[in-house]
């Protein structure tokens, strides 16, 4: 695409997920950073205030995607990155039995061009570079009996602050538009949109189920399918949500939000065990509180009250709880120079559906980023990197990692 950000830009997933545990703000380093510019630039919701967003309780911090987008490309210039926007990786030099990657071959207006380098990281969610080198995975649908579904952000305009009141899951007023048929399909579950500033909101609404994102068949179906039920919310958002009456339909994100596809095997497999016993890690390099957050498969009522139990009820850390993330998710197992961040990391589907998410992707990525510098300067391999050094450096850099033990070696 044709800037940084990914979900949070391309996909319009204009809110943040849980930032802080209703105690302390859990995420630290580079992401705190940025929503702090986000605030003093006057980007992120007008009802929001760091006394709400470094410390209330599954909170959502509503943002603008094109102030997201202006305060990355300012970051990466005073840092002196070279960005290469509408560019993509179609292949990769990779030695598979020796966990090594030479370099990788990209295409954009340009043509072809081999980039040859001693790092990579795959932040691709699909973990596409990482499928390209032969790294072993984890594929939704393939692995697992069924694909967590999508969703096709939007943005509305001429809301009426003052006037409104979010409607989501659990609402009647959502319900009583099913039954007048409203919808193509009878989806009770509704995160809602969330004010963006005065007069712009940002839907999360509708799902694409058994939305394949590694296939582009599917994806394309989900795209127009997803256009078709954005409009019926738009209908249905000017009937029964005050300050919505005057609402139009801004745009559809350009990038699928996509929830599940791939995830590595990496060196260690984040687990359900590990996130209800709270368990920390010395190599960690973040913390995180999220609920576990799957959506319903489908429209059934078995699977929607599965989803209600599991959020409101059985896979929820309570208020200054937090669990931790380690490094070794970021390797895939066995490979020396190359690792990834965001929802391709290794974990299990239930952990997956809390840390899948933008707060937790953004701890990630300045941690992988981190490592493959520590690997340049001490030939320390990604699969054998000192991590004590690596937690050290982090918290140098602002990262919240409240670990009392430390160790060199990783989890595994």
């Amino acid at each position: 695409m044709g800037c940084l950000g990914g979900m949070g830009t391309s996909g319009l997933v204009s809110a943040f997920d849980p930032l802080a545990n209703g105690k302390e703000m859990l995420v630290g380093g580079i992401m705190r950073a940025i929503v702090f510019k986000l605030y003093d630039r006057g980007f992120l919701s007008p009802r929001e205030k760091p006394e709400i967003f470094t410390k209330k309780y599954m909170h959502w911090t509503p943002f603008q995607a094109e102030g997201y987008k202006l305060v990355l490309d300012e970051l990466v210039e005073e840092a002196g990155v070279e960005v290469r926007f509408f560019t993509k990786v179609i292949d990769a030099d990779a030695e598979p039995s020796h966990g090594f990657v030479n370099g990788l071959i990209i295409q954009n207006v340009e043509g072809l061009c081999f980039v040859k380098g001693r790092t990579f990281i795959d932040c691709t969610g699909d973990a596409i570079l990482s499928d390209l080198c032969g790294v072993e995975y984890r594929e939704a649908g393939k692995d697992t009996p069924r694909i967590m579904p999508a969703t096709l952000c939007s943005y509305f305009s001429n809301l009426d602050k003052s006037k409104y009141r979010n409607v989501h899951t659990g609402d009647p007023r959502l319900q009583q538009a099913i039954d007048e048929g409203m919808f193509t399909q009878k989806d009770r579950h509704l995160p809602g949109m969330s004010m963006v500033s005065d007069t712009l909101g940002y839907l999360n609404g509708g799902h694409l189920y058994d939305l394949n994102a590694v296939n582009v068949k599917s994806l394309t179906e989900g795209m127009m399918k997803g256009r078709k039920i954005v409009r019926e919310y738009l209908a249905f958002y000017k009937k029964y949500a005050p300050g919505c009456e005057n609402a139009e339909l801004v745009c559809t994100a350009p990038v699928m939000g996509v929830r599940e596809s791939r995830r590595i095997v990496g060196e260690y497999e984040l687990n359900y065990e590990d996130y209800i016993a709270r368990r920390e890690f010395p190599d960690q390099i973040g913390v995180f509180n999220k609920t576990v957050d799957i959506h319903a498969y489908d429209t059934s009522d078995k699977e929607f009250y599965r989803y209600l139990k599991e959020y409101e009820h059985t896979a929820k850390l309570n208020p200054g709880e937090y669990f931790g993330i380690p490094y070794s998710i970021l390797v895939p197992k066995g490979w020396k120079n190359l690792w990834v961040a965001g929802r391709c990391a290794s974990s299990d589907l239930r952990v997956h559906g809390s840390i899948r998410v933008q707060p937790a992707a953004s701890m990630m990525g300045q941690a992988a980023g981190t490592a493959a510098v520590q690997s340049i300067k001490t030939g320390q391999a990604a699969n054998d990197l000192n991590t004590e050094t690596l937690v050290t450096s982090l918290r140098d850099a602002g990262a919240f990692l409240p670990q009392k033990t430390l160790s060199a070696k990783m989890t595994r």
